[in-house]
């Protein structure tokens, strides 16, 4: 028996990285599985093949299991409606969405192009949006469904270079939590989860010299796609049917429960406040508790946060 028998999963950015290893996971744990992946080149989101997620589909029928493939954009809407009724058409049915999709377009903020701002919100933030709002009614009228969401360290900590990404993977984390609360009476969980793992994204960072190559090739050993594909799979069968609202991670063969945002400290007024007490009262009893700017990995961007 496995978690997800008789169950169907979508599992988007399933041609590489964690989403492959989601959707080869899923099919041995039992699940019939839509593999979509719009097959872009190394950075993600631009020229696309059929290609990546037909040979994931192919791999998991050769093992036995039951797979189609899809190669649309989960940034636009139309396609992912297609997933879903791919899914019902072939499948006869789907109870969860796995949805590692995802591209990088790292840069500065004050030298952003707009394009690269708009394309990574469009994946990510936008993307999460399209494969929840195309699904969520089906799960509501059948008393269940699942999603798996992916947020980033970038966004929950921050990191130096990815205010795109960190933007979308922020929104990603109020989306989650929200539909959560209002799929709570309907049996429709959300939850999310920041991956620390080796993906084709993080094999385009430059390498300056020897020392970072041999970071790398350690990483590469170390923080294997398949870790938190293993947690998105346990997350996405019925058997974690108590678990939502959650942000977790994933690192190596650490997992981790994230805190979430909540007062730490509180100062009140004896009369009003002005901008004058503010500066001299308010602001100075807060200062100790106060969030460092120490990012994901300190000041630097780190690769091995960033999501697949």
């Amino acid at each position: 028996m496995g978690a997800l028998d008789g169950k169907v999963l979508l599992v988007t950015g399933g041609g590489n990285g964690i989403g492959r290893e989601c959707a080869l996971i899923a099919a041995r744990e039992g699940a019939r599985v839509l593999v979509n992946d719009l097959g872009g080149g190394e950075r993600g989101g631009d020229e696309g093949s059929a290609g990546p997620a037909e040979a994931v589909a192919a791999e998991i029928r050769a093992a036995g299991g039951e797979a189609a493939s899809n190669s649309e954009s989960v940034s636009n809407m139309a396609s992912v409606k297609g997933m879903f009724e791919q899914a019902m058409d072939t499948f006869g049915g789907l109870h969860s969405v796995i949805n590692p999709a995802g591209i990088l377009r790292d840069t500065m903020f004050h030298k952003m192009p707009d394009e690269d701002w708009d394309v990574v919100i469009a994946v990510h933030l936008r993307g999460s949006y399209n494969v929840c709002r195309a699904t969520i009614e089906h799960f509501r009228n059948q008393n269940e469904g699942a999603y798996v969401l992916f947020t980033s360290t970038s966004g929950l900590i921050g990191n130096i270079g990815q205010t795109n990404y960190a933007a979308a993977k922020l929104g990603i984390m109020g989306l989650s939590r929200v539909l959560a609360m209002e799929g709570a009476s309907k049996n429709v969980r959300s939850n999310i989860i920041a991956p620390t793992a080796w993906t084709r994204l993080i094999a385009t960072i430059p390498i300056k010299d020897e020392a970072a190559a041999a970071r790398m090739q350690a990483m590469q050993k170390a923080l294997r796609p398949d870790q938190p594909a293993k947690l998105a799979v346990a997350l996405a069968s019925p058997a974690a049917k108590d678990v939502t609202g959650q942000i977790f991670g994933a690192r190596s063969e650490t997992l981790e429960l994230f805190s979430q945002p909540r007062p730490v400290e509180s100062v009140t007024a004896t009369d009003t406040w002005t901008v004058s007490s503010i500066l001299s009262d308010a602001l100075p009893k807060m200062a100790p508790k106060f969030t460092s700017l120490g990012g994901a990995g300190g000041q630097q961007p780190q690769p091995a946060r960033q999501n697949a």
